[in-house]
């Protein structure tokens, strides 16, 4: 593997813990010791993760801004599979738009990880369409984090996707 995919990864993995460990250690701040989630608790949690990874993938099907737009939090960024960086705005406008275009976006091996009001999601999407009239048809691992607002709203406040390349393509 070239010495620049290493590094990719590398930054990738150190923003995706940084970014769980600044938003665990923000929830924490002022409190000597928290206590961890009750089973129950981290059940219920994942369950209502799991309803709104499946309203983020119909708001993505049906190019539906508006339900895209309640999803995510205002401080949203996302990182596309190319490496660009994308805001709350930005993401609901391609919806919004017709930018992107997904004829079919399935989901598997997801994992939810709950960390008091924090949650991360890993899974893999395939997906068949295309964003501004360019395929993008393919497999995708992605990260996803979402934070437990004061009104008990799960809302995404960071996302990062890469393409998973297949043993027949170029690397």
């Amino acid at each position: 593997m070239p010495a620049h995919p290493r590094r990719r990864i590398a930054f990738l993995a150190g923003f995706v813990a940084s970014t769980i460990l600044l938003l665990a250690g923000s929830e924490a701040q002022g409190q000597t010791a928290k206590k961890p989630v009750p089973r129950a608790q981290r059940h219920e949690y994942h369950h209502e993760i799991d309803q709104v990874e499946e309203a983020w993938r119909t708001a993505i099907l049906k190019g539906n801004s508006a339900a895209l737009a309640g999803l995510l939090a205002d401080d949203y960024t996302g990182i596309t599979a190319k490496g660009a960086i994308q805001t709350k705005d930005q993401a609901v406008a391609n919806l919004h738009s017709g930018a992107l275009q997904l004829a079919a976006l399935n989901i598997s091996d997801r994992k939810v990880r709950v960390y008091g009001s924090t949650a991360v999601v890993t899974s893999v999407a395939e997906i068949t369409g295309g964003k501004n009239d360019q395929e993008i048809t393919g497999r995708y691992r992605y990260t996803r984090v979402y934070v437990r607002n004061t009104q008990g709203q799960w809302k995404i406040v960071s996302f990062e996707a890469s393409r998973i390349q297949e043993s027949n393509e170029h690397k």
